[in-house]
Formats: C-alpha cells, sequence, structure tokens
C-alpha cells in the first residue's frame, strides 16, 4: 500500500539530450523499503506549482548492483518530466513509493535460457534492468535484444548496452532499428514483421527462445504479440509492458445509478454512496482514503485492486489477462460499479 518515503537524490546523469537518469541515496535502515525484482518500477510523489503529481517510472538498475536508479525521458507538456530534466539535482529529495510491477524476471543461477527483447524507446528502462540481472546471475544465459528509435542519438544506455556486450560476449546481442537515421550495423525503419522475422528466423534460427520481453507503445506491442502467436508462442511466454496506450475506451452502458461501495485500504474499511459515472479510484479519492495511483491512464498496476463482491467495468484495460479479470482484478482508475453494492480491496492484490 502507498508508503512515499523521502530520498536524497544522489546523482542526475544526463544520458540523451531528453533523458536523465536518477540515482538516489537509501540508508541503510530504508534498504528493505526498496528491495526490487529486476523489470519493476517506483512511483514517484511531489507538488510542482501547488498540485501533487504521481508518476511511475522503470527501474534501470538490477538488484545486482545495489542502487536505486531510475531513467526519464522528457516529453511534451509532462510537468514532471520536463522538471526531472531541466531542474532536478543532486541534493535534491523526492518522495518514493516502494518498488512494484509484474513485467519482472528473477533469474536462476542454474538456469540455461534464451531471452528476447523488442524495446522502443525509453521502453528499454525496464529491459536493461532484466538484462543485467541475467548477465550477472544467471551465466548459462543469453539475451537478444531488439531496439528500436529515432537516431543513434536519441539511443538511452546506448554506450552502457555497448560495454555490457563487450563484457559478455556471446550473450547478449543487441539490434538497432533507427527510424530516421541509416546506420552502418543497424537496420532502418520500425520494429515491423519484418523485424521480428528478420530476428527470429534469420539472426537467431538456432536459438529457441524461453521468454519474449515487449516494453513500448501498444502498437508496437500489439503487433509483436500477433507475430510471436503466428508463430505458436504461448501467450504465458509472452510478457509486456505498455509506456504509452492507443486503446479505445469501451463504453458502459446505463451508468446512471448509484452504488454503496465498501473499499479495503490498508486493513481499513469505508462504506459510501458513489455515483457510478464515477470511476472507483475518483470516488475513493474524494473520500480522502489513500488508494494508491500513479497513472490514471490505465497503462501501469499501480490502482490494482480486487472485487470479491458485486460488479464493475473497465473502460479501458491494457494490463490485465482475461483470467486475472475473472479473479476479480480492476485497474480502478478505469472501473465503474455496475451493481447496486461492491466490495473493493486494494490489500488482496
Amino acid at each position: 500500500m502507498p508508503s512515499f518515503l523521502k530520498l536524497i537524490i544522489k546523482e542526475v546523469r544526463r544520458e540523451t539530450k531528453d533523458a536523465v537518469s536518477i540515482l538516489f541515496n537509501v540508508p541503510e535502515e530504508l534498504k528493505p523499503n526498496y528491495t526490487f525484482i529486476a523489470g519493476q518500477y517506483v512511483n514517484i510523489r511531489l507538488t510542482l506549482d501547488g498540485q501533487e503529481i504521481r508518476r511511475a517510472y522503470s527501474i534501470c538498475s538490477s538488484p545486482e548492483s545495489g542502487e536505486l536508479r531510475i531513467a526519464v525521458k522528457a516529453v511534451k507538456n509532462g510537468a514532471f518530466s520536463q522538471f526531472a530534466n531541466t531542474k532536478l539535482k543532486a541534493g535534491d529529495a523526492l518522495e518514493v513509493n516502494k518498488p512494484e510491477g509484474k513485467f519482472i524476471l528473477e533469474p536462476e543461477i542454474e538456469k540455461q535460457k534464451n531471452y528476447v527483447a523488442f524495446v522502443s524507446g525509453s521502453g528499454i528502462t525496464p529491459v536493461i534492468s532484466i538484462i543485467k540481472s541475467v548477465l550477472k546471475s544467471e551465466p548459462k544465459s543469453s539475451f537478444v535484444l531488439v531496439y528500436g528509435n529515432k537516431t543513434a542519438e536519441e539511443t538511452i544506455f546506448n554506450n552502457e548496452l555497448h560495454d555490457l556486450q563487450l563484457q559478455y560476449v556471446g550473450r547478449l546481442f543487441p539490434h538497432y532499428i533507427y527510424s530516421q537515421a541509416k546506420v552502418e550495423n543497424a537496420l532502418f525503419g520500425r520494429i515491423d514483421k519484418s523485424t521480428v522475422n528478420f530476428v527470429l528466423n534469420n539472426k537467431h534460427k538456432e536459438l529457441e527462445f524461453d521468454k519474449f520481453y515487449l516494453c513500448g507503445p501498444e502498437e508496437m506491442i500489439e503487433l509483436v504479440t500477433g507475430v510471436l502467436k503466428e508463430k505458436n508462442v504461448k501467450e504465458s511466454a509472452i510478457k509486456f509492458e505498455l509506456f504509452t496506450s492507443s486503446s479505445h475506451e469501451n463504453v458502459i452502458k446505463d451508468l446512471g445509478g448509484h452504488s454503496k461501495i465498501t473499499i479495503m485500504v490498508d486493513d481499513e474499511e469505508t462504506t459510501f454512496e458513489m455515483s457510478q459515472k464515477q470511476t472507483i479510484l475518483e470516488a475513493a479519492l474524494k473520500q480522502g482514503i489513500d488508494a494508491p495511483y500513479s497513472c490514471q491512464g490505465g497503462i501501469c498496476s499501480s490502482c490494482l485492486c480486487r472485487v470479491t463482491s458485486g460488479t464493475a467495468e473497465m473502460t479501458k484495460n491494457s494490463i490485465l489477462t482475461d483470467k486475472e479479470i475473472a479473479d476479480g482484478l480492476i485497474l480502478s482508475c478505469q472501473a465503474h460499479p455496475t451493481s447496486e453494492t461492491i466490495y473493493v480491496d486494494y490489500d488482496d492484490v
């Protein structure tokens, strides 16, 4: 549950002209709060111009490094991303929640596996953590990376990936693809069906991959997932994390009524009446309930909770599987109650 603690920034490092990585100083007594698995993210909370902002950012360091570092790419009109890239500095403090997320890999030292990742832009952030963890702690395994950007200069962690390739010869195989520059030994264009086929059927046809990691815009993830399924890759072998979503919203009919809702957060129950036109998260926050959230756009899982009685429908879902939904899990920032009474548990996830 929400547990934001103030951490002092140890370093703000320029990665590209539009991206920085932020290293936090985690005191010894707080390290148990920030133990993470490769691929996870943290929520950041701060107040800018009198307004509270929460943002989720993936951890780009590996658990083995003992560091907690995130990467932030500046986006147009992005309040925190612009602030981080222009004003944030060593010595500043940010409120940081505990690591979370299911886009993970836990290495097993005795295993011998082959992994491949298809990532675009800042989608590299959780994946480089996963790559470093595999290279360090699963020494018999290999990792193929297909990484799309506009140009080499805009490629986050370009130098670090080059150094890792030299350090782990024969285990890390990065393939770069640029949409706005032709570079020797790199592909030109975007990650599409031909790219996936070239990498899997040509460059690494001798490898049988155990797990596929996809991170970036929804359109790319859907395309790569479709190609993999055509190749009879099991859905359970494909893990993905969205950084942007283009999903069309699901129109939920008959949301004119009210529901009596009970919400459990941090072992505390609150019961009240809410309009079905509101999302469950909106209603909870209006009641002063400290419910967890971050993006409020249905692309992170910070607001995850479980409906234990009653029903709810989501206007957008690009994260939860059919099985998870059948088990009662919802994204509360997208969910509207559709029954007269409903019980929602944020603790049971």
